[in-house]
């Protein structure tokens, strides 16, 4: 099994700036994809960004220009750097992670969610 564990959602004032982390641990043999969603109470999961292995990212226009998504290979975590952040972004911030646990198996977990809060 994979699991992730996301930290660094606060409450932040409107134009401020917050980093996620969201670190894979388990029986991890390579990670293939990784990403950021987002949730609001009543709303549907939405995709904020993603990174493959192979570098693509892919931003939702909402973000785009703001957010940054990368990722630390020797660590198995991934960050969402989140700047200029507007009352909108407030959410539970999702991470989601794909990849293979050997030539047989592959896997793809969800973690627990941190919620952002951007409020004066």
């Amino acid at each position: 099994q994979v699991q992730l564990a996301e930290s660094g959602g606060d409450l932040v004032q409107p134009g401020g700036s917050l980093r996620l982390s969201c670190v894979a641990s388990g029986n991890i043999s390579s990670i293939s994809d990784m990403a950021w969603y987002r949730q609001v109470l009543g709303k549907q999961r939405e995709l904020v960004a993603r990174l493959t292995s192979g570098g693509s990212t892919r931003y939702s226009g909402s973000v785009k220009g703001r957010f940054t998504i990368s990722m630390d290979n020797a660590k198995n975590t991934v960050y969402l750097q989140m700047n200029s952040l507007k009352p909108g972004d407030t959410a539970v911030y999702y991470c989601n992670v794909a990849g293979r646990i050997s030539i047989f198996e592959s896997f793809q977990s969800w973690g627990q969610g941190t919620q952002v809060t951007v409020s004066s």
